[in-house]
């Protein structure tokens, strides 16, 4: 009988995870025992996927924020240090910053605007222009802020990231100057030693500042990307990825996970005979239309997955399909017609009109974004998901 669902995603309620767990065992467990309880069965090219932060708690990858201070201390000099490009994050980066205020004696913080790397506000647009502020070429004080634009609270947070972050780092002993601007090199005005805290742009703003004739320049992805002092660390990321765990510790993005993605491929294959994809998932990248936040904090969506879960979908657009090449069929003729056409499709389709509009991401971006939605991020308990039929097509 034909098949009458496609895409399924499906959370895997697991035991709560703790450093030094067995997680391959744990996942594997936890799905086999999800799809007994609830009547499914697993298919070849399902995919597990298994949320970083899970695999970070079982790697026991932590570290305090004294660590942070020595690290940026010896990469930075502990003087005055200038810090730039920060998201707005109580969870993400005030925890880092904390460290960061500890290594050194003076933080010039440089905040982008009108909004953060992520799409947080600082001020809208429209007050911009009403100002007659250029945030191409304009820098300004945190005097010039105030005056211009007020108090600006995070609409669904309620904090002022100016004044709490300005407090933060002046709790950690370190003095504090604000300033806003979108060109990394005016930091030089006041430093040449800089942290440039961005994510996705942090290459380009780092390649910027050297040319500029900066001192010392890193990334956050360069402090705690070793161990100090037998504390966690990830050798790719640095501290990009990372979450407050408490007050003075943070838990970083997992390190290698190719160990633990081949693993629950094994165990899965060893007791159902199934082969299925694994990966291990962070944000999503998707856009919230209304607070315009992209969920893009962590410096990739897959920290680790298995070979067929690589590359791009190859896809048809049915509805193309349907109002062009075999607009005068129907019914089963049409039918018949387009499933004709998916199964000789060539394996890439670039540049075939049959495929314009298909999602032309990786599928580890897309399979991540799903199971960001799926999982959510509180208390849902769902720390692995499964995703059934992603690679089915309308002739399966």
């Amino acid at each position: 009988m034909e098949r009458k669902v496609g895409t399924v995603s499906r959370g895997i309620r697991c035991p709560i995870i703790r450093e030094g767990d067995d997680l391959a065992k744990i996942v594997t467990d936890s799905v086999i025992e999800a799809a007994q309880s609830e009547g499914f069965e697993l298919r070849d090219k399902d995919v597990i996927c298994i949320t970083e932060s899970i695999a970070a708690r079982a790697q026991g990858n932590y570290a305090s924020i004294e660590a942070i201070a020595k690290d940026v201390k010896t990469k930075l000099g502990g003087d005055t240090i200038g810090v730039i490009f920060p998201i707005l994050s109580r969870n993400r980066f005030a925890i880092c910053l904390r460290g960061i205020a500890k290594g050194a004696k003076k933080i010039v913080l440089m905040l982008s605007y009108p909004s953060d790397e992520v799409g947080n506000e600082l001020v809208s647009l429209d007050k911009i222009d009403e100002a007659g502020v250029n945030p191409y070429s304009d820098l300004l004080t945190l005097e010039k802020y105030r005056e211009l634009f007020g108090e600006n609270r995070h609409p669904f947070t309620g904090v002022d990231y100016v004044e709490y972050y300005g407090d933060l780092i002046r709790e950690e002993g370190a003095e504090c100057e604000i300033i806003f601007a979108n060109d990394a090199r005016r930091v030089l005005e006041y430093t040449k030693d800089v942290l440039c805290c961005d994510i996705h742009t942090r290459a380009r703003t780092k390649r910027i500042l050297k040319a500029a004739g900066a001192n010392r320049v890193c990334g956050l992805d360069d402090i705690l990307n070793a161990s100090v002092d037998g504390s966690g660390f990830n050798s790719r990321f640095g501290l990009l990825g990372s979450n407050k765990s408490t007050e003075n510790k943070i838990k970083l993005f997992p390190e290698d996970c190719t160990s633990l993605v081949f693993g629950v491929q094994k165990q899965v294959f060893e007791r159902t005979g199934k082969n299925v994809e694994v990966m291990v998932y962070g944000d999503g990248a998707f856009k919230d239309p209304v607070g315009k936040i992209w969920e893009l904090a962590d410096p990739s969506v897959s920290a680790g997955h298995t070979p067929g879960l690589e590359g791009t979908p190859n896809e048809i657009k049915l509805k193309y399909l349907a109002d062009n090449d075999f607009a005068d069929l129907s019914g089963d003729a049409l039918k018949a017609a387009i499933e004709n056409r998916i199964k000789s499709k060539k394996d890439n389709l670039v540049g075939d009109m049959a495929s314009q509009g298909t999602t032309p991401r990786r599928i580890t971006d897309l399979i991540g974004s799903l199971c960001d939605l799926t999982s959510g991020s509180g208390d849902k308990g769902t720390p692995v998901v499964l995703v059934q039929g992603y690679f089915d097509n309308y002739t399966n």
